[in-house]
């Protein structure tokens, strides 16, 4: 009997090279999970969607839990293509390149980045909150690459908190954009690119100065007054 983890594919499905058919099984995983819950999707409907048989699940992601903690995973870290691929300009445009193609993905898989943030998956799973603090961590990085600031090493560590920091508020602007609809896409989308320019622009070098005696932070930060 083959061993050959293609076999089991269902009849008339063509075949294809690994990272393809782990990448369709992801595709279908994260299409259910975002319009059910964890609880409501079994590994009988995944294989269905994706075309594929039960087995070939566990053969590449070890099992239902392990899927779903990399459809989480593919929801909070920002691919590095992205940032590879940014051009060569101001910062400004680069940061504003970035948030619109975050906005971009988000609105292609809507349910499954709500599933990803939701009351189901945070604070609820080490694992998830391990994820998401991974990928708080992976998005400092790359909003430092955006902005052309990775040499940065004054104040790096306190600069990485408040990038963290404010990937919380995208996320909590996320929900207001697609729950509450409080905020219009181009709404959110100048909010989040003008907030982390004042982020990098204002607040950061507020904060530099606050560790010098002797110094004030810069008349336009609103820590001044």
């Amino acid at each position: 009997m083959s061993t050959d983890p293609e076999t089991p594919v269902l009849s008339g499905r063509r075949r294809l090279e690994p990272a393809a058919r782990r990448a369709e099984i992801l595709a279908a995983a994260r299409r259910l999970f975002g319009e059910g819950t964890y609880a409501s999707v079994s590994t009988s409907d995944i294989a269905k969607a994706a075309g594929v048989a039960r087995p070939l699940i566990n053969h590449y992601f070890g099992g239902k839990r392990e899927l779903y903690l990399e459809v989480v995973r593919q929801m909070m870290i920002v691919p590095a293509p992205v940032i590879e691929n940014l051009p060569d300009t101001t910062a400004e445009e680069r940061l504003a390149i970035s948030v619109r193609h975050w906005i971009e993905v988000v609105e292609r898989n809507e349910q499954a980045w709500l599933t990803a943030i939701g009351p189901e998956a945070v604070g609820r799973d080490p694992d998830i909150e391990r994820i998401m603090l991974e990928g708080d961590e992976i998005a400092a990085d790359r909003v430092l690459a955006a902005a052309l600031m990775s040499d940065v090493t004054e104040g790096r560590e306190e600069l990485r908190a408040m990038i963290r920091s404010y990937g919380g508020m995208l996320r909590a602007a996320s929900r207001e954009w697609l729950v509450r609809g409080t905020l219009g896409r181009d709404e959110l989308r100048v909010f989040l690119t003008d907030s982390i320019l004042h982020l990098l622009r204002v607040t950061y070098p507020a904060v530099l100065a606050t560790r010098s005696d002797g110094r004030r932070p810069p008349a336009s930060s609103p820590s001044s007054a």
